[in-house]
């Protein structure tokens, strides 16, 4: 299944990780953000490497 939604939860340490690895999906605005309105489905392999990446376990998905 596509991925649909992404959220990023409380406990961002700013890190960076996650622009790093998919700038198409995340920035950073004091903390991790998220971008709006795209199309998620096309950065999947990215969306979950950073989700994986994250030290705080705090990138989510859904399906």
């Amino acid at each position: 299944m596509a991925i649909i939604k992404v959220w990023i939860e409380e406990g961002c340490t700013s890190c960076g990780l996650c622009t790093e690895i998919c700038p198409e999906v995340f920035y950073l605005d004091g903390e991790a953000k998220v971008v709006e309105d795209i199309d998620y489905s096309m950065y999947e392999t990215q969306i979950k490497e950073a989700a994986d990446s994250c030290p705080v376990e705090i990138i989510k998905f859904g399906e």
